[in-house]
């Protein structure tokens, strides 16, 4: 017995995207209430995952949306925790704002700062990007040390990024650190982030590029 052939339509990259998005939004639970913004985001990071989970999982700052549109038409960077991140992201989109992605980890003088304080070179990125002051959008999708120290940074230091999306993976710190993050309702930097141990790459970069098709289409300001 032989497989139906696809159709020429569903070997099109667009078609399977628009058909992978139809299948999601079909099996989201009509229990989740999510604002337009919030499901643009969501149903992304299920297309790029295939889990679930983070219907449930993602958690988002009431200001977090127009925080990183305000950020975009100011021309902020954005600030990756790792390589995998800064090549993810859109940069089609954001160079449309005048922005760029860095990723301080690899820089010389960070990987030298953390051998010398015997810690990760994500928490000496982090230093770096406060004690510049910049203030773009920090996207962590791998290094929850990256997270705990941006949020410390946020607390006791007073860095002010405009808003932090904060979705490592892992098994150490990682749920941890994505649980201080949406503890701080109160803090002065909005955020998105996701519960538990899941994360990474994929899920941040879904996120990000949301975000930006968001901002481009300028539907997080109203008015």
């Amino acid at each position: 017995m032989t497989n139906a052939p696809f159709s020429p339509a569903i070997l099109k990259p667009e078609a399977i995207e628009a058909e992978s998005f139809r299948i999601i939004d079909s099996e989201l639970s009509p229990h989740f209430r999510f604002t337009a913004q919030e499901h643009a985001v969501v149903r992304r990071v299920i297309h790029a995952t295939a889990d679930f989970d983070y219907a449930r999982n993602l958690r988002f700052h009431p200001g977090a949306f127009e925080a990183f549109e305000v950020a975009m038409r100011q021309g902020a960077d954005i600030i990756a925790d790792v390589q995998m991140v800064q090549a993810g992201v859109s940069r089609k989109n954001l160079e449309a704002f005048g922005g760029r992605v860095l990723c301080p980890i690899g820089d010389e003088d960070v990987a030298l700062a953390a051998r010398q304080a015997g810690h990760t070179r994500a928490i000496e990125a982090m230093r770096k990007m406060a004690r510049q002051g910049n203030r773009g959008v920090l996207v962590v999708g791998n290094a929850p040390t990256a997270l705990t120290e941006a949020v410390r940074l946020v607390r006791e230091e007073g860095w002010r990024p405009a808003l932090i999306l904060g979705v490592p993976v892992g098994f150490v710190s990682a749920a941890e650190s994505k649980a201080s993050l949406a503890e701080g309702h109160a803090d002065p930097v909005p955020f998105i982030t996701c519960l538990g141990r899941k994360g990474g790459t994929p899920c941040a970069v879904a996120a990000a590029n949301a975000l930006l098709l968001l901002a481009r289409g300028g539907s997080a300001i109203k008015g």
